[in-house]
């Protein structure tokens, strides 16, 4: 396995955590407002999940497990990646992958830690960088 890879994941589950906390608090407040037990389990922690990473990559093209772990999501041409590249990498990243996977697993490789699926599906590759306060500013 690849360094990137292995630094991707636990910038994922360091971004898991975040989410899962404020999901809890999130939650908290909806509680009494909503009683579908279905919301709760589903639609809330991905809401928040993908809230939370598209306002992170948007603003500075990393998250704070992206950040912690030295990495940054980037346009294939270099720079910010668009909204539009990031809604579709989070889209094919948790519904779309599990599919593709099922159909075709030895299709299903990862060329190297920093370009998976759902990067090249997106156009965007993940780079190691410096670690710092914003890249973009």
């Amino acid at each position: 396995m690849h360094l990137i890879t292995k630094k991707r994941t636990a910038a994922f589950c360091i971004d898991f955590v975040i989410s899962t906390a404020v999901t809890f608090g999130v939650e908290k407040l909806l509680r009494k407002k909503v009683k579908n037990e279905a919301v709760h389990a589903l639609i809330t922690p991905t809401l928040v999940m993908w809230s939370l990473e598209y306002a992170q990559l948007k603003a500075s093209g990393t998250t704070v497990g992206y950040l912690s772990m030295g990495l940054a999501l980037d346009n294939e041409g270099e720079g910010k990646p668009t909204s539009k590249q990031i809604v579709k990498r989070m889209a094919y990243r948790d519904l779309i992958s599990g599919i593709d996977y099922w159909k075709d697993r030895k299709g299903f490789t990862i060329q190297e830690g920093a370009l998976m699926p759902h990067d090249r599906y997106s156009g965007t590759v993940v780079k190691e960088v410096e670690s710092s306060c914003c890249r973009y500013c």
